[in-house]
C-alpha cells in the first residue's frame, strides 16, 4: 500500500529504479487546451545544474549519465508524463533531483494551476509498477504556472524523497533561471 505524503514529508525510497508519474485533470471550462510538462533538474551541492544537460524535459529526454529519462511530451494530459530514474547511474556530482510541472505557454493562454485539478506525483517501483508513495497537490495555486512537486535527495549514501509543493510564476523559464548556474 502506498504512503500518502503531505507537503514537507520525507520517506526513504529503498529502490534503485523508480518511476515518477505526474498526472492531473484539467478544468474543461477554461476554453483552451492545457499542455502540462514534467521536468527534472539534477542539482549539485550548490543547488545548480552541473551541466545544462542535467535538465531533463521534452527537448532533452535523457540526462548525460543516462540516469533520468522522460517519457516525452503528453500534449493533452490523457497519459500523464513519467520520468524514470536509475539511482545507480546518477552522476556523483548530483545530490538531488527536483521534479517539476509547468504549463506550456501559460501566459499567452491565461492559464494557471488554479485551473488544474487532482494533480499528483507518485513514486513507483520502475520494475514492478508498484506505487510506493503518492503526493496529491491539493493546494490552490491560483496564479502559479510552475510547481516543484518533490525531490529525490542523497543523504548518507541513501536516496530519500521529499514532497515539496512549491509554486511560482513565470513557468519553465522561472525554474531554469533558478537552477542554471
Amino acid at each position: 500500500m502506498a504512503i500518502n505524503l503531505q507537503k514537507g514529508q520525507r520517506v526513504e525510497i529503498g529502490l534503485r529504479k523508480v518511476a515518477v508519474n505526474l498526472g492531473w485533470d484539467v478544468n474543461t471550462n477554461s476554453g483552451y487546451d492545457f499542455d502540462l510538462d514534467a521536468s527534472a533538474f539534477m542539482l549539485g551541492e550548490n543547488k545548480k545544474l552541473p551541466l545544462d544537460e542535467f535538465f531533463v524535459f521534452y527537448n532533452n529526454q535523457e540526462s548525460p549519465d543516462h540516469a533520468v529519462k522522460s517519457s516525452g511530451d503528453d500534449l493533452d494530459g490523457d497519459e500523464g508524463e513519467t520520468l524514470t530514474v536509475n539511482l545507480d547511474l546518477v552522476d556523483p556530482r548530483v545530490n538531488e533531483i527536483i521534479f517539476t510541472v509547468t504549463i506550456h505557454d501559460a501566459e499567452a493562454r491565461r492559464q494557471n494551476f488554479g485551473q488544474v485539478h487532482n494533480s499528483y506525483m507518485s513514486i513507483c517501483n520502475e520494475e514492478t509498477g508498484e506505487e510506493i508513495a503518492k503526493y496529491d497537490l491539493d493546494e490552490d495555486f491560483s496564479v502559479e504556472t510552475a510547481v516543484e512537486f518533490g525531490r529525490l535527495y542523497r543523504r548518507n549514501g541513501q536516496w530519500k524523497f521529499e514532497a515539496m509543493g512549491n509554486g511560482c510564476r513565470g513557468g519553465l523559464q522561472a525554474l531554469v533561471n533558478k537552477y542554471v548556474g
